[in-house]
């Protein structure tokens, strides 16, 4: 984890990585509106709670020893 630490630390780049995490997020958001098989339901529930993953990563990495 110590390698992801100079990323998530970087201010310029951090924030344009949760910005596109919260774009993909929004448009996942919008796609779940709009479903209607089961399937594909449990599909981006899974890649939304990835996506929110991701956007703890600063914490994990910065918490980590």
């Amino acid at each position: 984890m110590n390698k992801l630490k100079m990323f998530v630390n970087n201010p310029e780049l951090w924030e344009s990585f949760v910005e596109e995490l919260e774009a993909r997020l929004e448009a996942n958001h919008k796609q779940l509106e709009q479903i209607t098989e089961t399937e594909e339901l449990h599909r981006l529930q899974g890649v939304a709670r990835t996506l929110r993953a991701f956007m703890r990563l600063r914490d994990d990495v910065n918490e980590s020893k």
